[in-house]
């Protein structure tokens, strides 16, 4: 079995160590901030600290494809999730069953394990921390690598952390986030960095968070994600009787900046009726904004020629995009799950195919869930900018159309209402949904539903802003 060393020990860092200590290898985890997590939730809510994830308390989701996963491959997380009073969710559950067609075999997969980030993190670390085949060090930021040539190409012989120890092994992995250091400590150490594309998702978040005094939540009505004129709000309930409830909108919206004023927020959320009851709850946070989100994705092979060898970015260090109900939690699993696969595959790491062969798989297996969202963000972008300036949106773009027809219409029809559901909870990509051709004439056969009237225009909204 190998030696691996993984920089960053966030939910996905301690999930890839977990996925790879079971199947025998060695785990070194680096993470750079030093508070442990604590054992009590709320203490976790309240008062860790990690500095190293700016999303750290802003609302998180955990799709149903997440679950799968853990429950396949990670029962032990699952069961740790539930002690902690993590929420199970079936989107079927309390829908009339003419309207889903009866009860299906495979109906389980529409389940979810959810909570809010600082609750999941911490018990996926106490996890992690109690594997024997797992070390984890805290308070190791790595500040510099040593490279060395291998055959031409760079190869990433160990991490060093800001003591001055060096951490060697047959692979290292990136798990370190949106923010790691690796292209710049690879390019300090005359190496290459990873070809990158990269832009703004265009996107901004104002949200807060909620506690029940009674351990209830707030009946879902619409859905989590609701698209209005010019704004989205989300409505994500959590573990423990929390919720969060954030307002999303277009970076460039300067009148939307006004909901930073915790009466102007709360006053925008209350005039929308699917959402208005959200608010029954004590307050656990001010409002939070969270923007300058970037789509980013790097690739380390570069005309079959890889940057380096002896290394695997994994989830958010390799590519991330607007966090928009949990998207980026659930690929950064997928991912992790593949690098499982690919030591499985070939635990020759170290090596300049192993580097291509690691390359094509993430291409093939996670890329498409990375563009999968790409598709959808930017339509919704183009949408609420069009709306802002009371503009008409109309793409000629089948994708947007069947999105539409699916949102609509998702509940006139059971393989309608599934196919919303596989879509939405990541089980399904959009792009194998649109090689449906039965779904596709189905979702088609009408003309979409209109939203007018169900929330504010933006005249509306603009008057509560400025009220």
């Amino acid at each position: 079995m190998s030696k691996i060393v993984i920089m960053g020990g966030a939910i996905i860092g301690q999930l890839t160590a977990l996925l790879l200590a079971e199947d025998g290898h060695e785990v070194t985890v680096l993470e750079r901030d030093p508070a442990k997590p604590p054992a009590d939730v709320e203490d976790a809510w309240n008062s860790w600290e990690r500095t190293g994830v700016r999303q750290f308390r802003i609302g998180h989701w955990f799709h149903a494809g997440f679950k799968r996963v853990l429950d396949g491959e990670l029962p032990q997380v699952v069961e740790a999730l539930d002690e902690a009073g993590a929420l199970r969710v079936n989107f079927l559950e309390g829908i009339p069953e003419e309207m889903i067609g009866g009860r299906q075999d495979g109906d389980e997969v529409y389940s979810t394990i959810t909570g809010r980030r600082p609750v999941v993190e911490a018990v996926v670390a106490r996890v992690a921390a109690a594997h024997p085949g797992i070390e984890v060090l805290r308070g190791q930021a790595v500040t510099s690598v040593n490279l060395e040539d291998r055959d031409g190409v760079p190869h990433l012989a160990a991490l060093v952390t800001e003591s001055g120890q060096e951490f060697s092994g047959d692979l290292i992995v990136d798990a370190a986030g949106r923010n790691s250091p690796t292209p710049r400590l690879l390019a300090e150490a005359g190496g290459r960095s990873p070809d990158e594309e990269l832009e703004d998702s265009g996107f901004i978040y104002y949200g807060r968070s909620f506690k029940s005094a009674d351990g209830s939540l707030p009946a879902v009505l619409g859905g989590l994600n609701q698209n209005y004129d010019s704004i989205s709000i989300l409505t994500l309930p959590a573990d423990n009787g929390t919720w969060f409830v954030g307002i999303v909108a277009a970076g460039s919206d300067a009148e939307m900046r006004k909901v930073m004023n915790e009466e102007t927020w709360t006053r925008v959320i209350s005039s929308y009726p699917l959402v208005s009851h959200w608010l029954d709850g004590e307050p656990t946070s001010e409002v939070k904004a969270m923007g300058k989100i970037e789509d980013r994705i790097r690739r380390c092979v570069v005309d079959g020629q890889p940057v380096v060898t002896g290394y695997a970015a994994v989830g958010d260090a390799w590519a991330c995009t607007n966090p928009s109900l949990g998207r980026g939690a659930t690929i950064g699993l997928y991912h992790a799950l593949a690098l499982r696969d690919q030591m499985r595959a070939d635990p020759a790491a170290q090596t300049a195919e192993w580097a291509r062969s690691w390359s094509r798989r993430t291409e093939d297996d996670v890329e498409p869930w990375y563009s999968d969202g790409l598709g959808p963000d930017r339509l919704r972008l183009g949408e609420i900018e069009a709306q802002i300036v009371g503009a008409r949106f109309e793409p000629d773009d089948e994708l947007y159309e069947f999105m539409r027809r699916i949102g609509s219409r998702g509940m006139e029809h059971p393989r309608l209402l599934r196919a919303l559901l596989d879509s939405a909870l990541m089980i399904r990509k959009w792009s194998e949904l649109l090689e449906d051709e039965e779904l596709v004439e189905m979702a088609m056969a009408e003309p979409a539903a209109s939203a007018e009237g169900v929330g504010l225009d933006r005249s509306q909204l603009l008057e509560i802003l400025n009220a």
